[in-house]
């Protein structure tokens, strides 16, 4: 593996473990939701999935630890790929919108994990540095970004244990929006 992949694996754990330093700093996670589709939009290419993307590299991590099970046709054919992409749109619609609600201080923020968007872990979160300021908005977006890469990470990994490292990829929204952009012009 270069040092750019090890570069890029790490991220995907860096993120990870500073949620636990600070849940605030897992609204970091915007930058992986905005980057690939503006990459796109300006080269019209696919940058993001040909390797930038730190959740590939990670997933790469196992590859002498699968099972290399045979993939079912299910699980790549476009049924599939829709199944996820409308999961993190119906995901993200529910942080935009809950987030407007706690910023109208129509609702507590969510201070736990949500895995799967409704699996709330029931433990809190261990935070190493503590903020004074309390802002219920930032801290209720940070905690539903955490879930929602936390849960798609759990997924990915899941499947590259059973399947091949990459089979996430196979099945990942920003690869399907893009394919979908990029059909457009071709």
């Amino acid at each position: 593996m270069n040092k750019n992949k090890q570069i890029f694996s790490s991220l995907t754990i860096l993120y990870f473990l500073l949620g636990f330093v600070n849940i605030h700093l897992s609204s970091l996670a915007l930058f992986c939701l905005v980057t690939p589709l503006v990459l796109l939009m300006k080269n019209r290419k696919n940058l993001w999935c040909s390797g930038i993307c730190p959740r590939a590299d990670y997933l790469s991590l196992f590859r002498f630890v699968n099972l290399g099970l045979r993939m079912p046709r299910w699980l790549v054919n476009l049924k599939a790929k829709n199944l996820v992409l409308t999961y993190v749109c119906f995901n993200l619609l529910l942080i935009g919108l809950s987030s407007f609600m706690v910023s109208q201080g129509k609702i507590a923020p969510i201070d736990k994990i949500r895995l799967f968007i409704f699996l709330q872990i029931p433990w809190d979160m261990p935070q190493m540095i503590h903020y004074h300021l309390y802002n219920p908005l930032l801290l209720h977006l940070s905690f539903r970004l955490y879930s929602l890469m936390l849960s798609s990470t759990i997924l990915g990994t899941v499947l590259a244990i059973l399947y091949k490292p990459r089979t996430w990829c196979v099945l990942c929204p920003v690869k399907t929006l893009s394919q979908r952009y990029l059909n457009q012009f071709s």
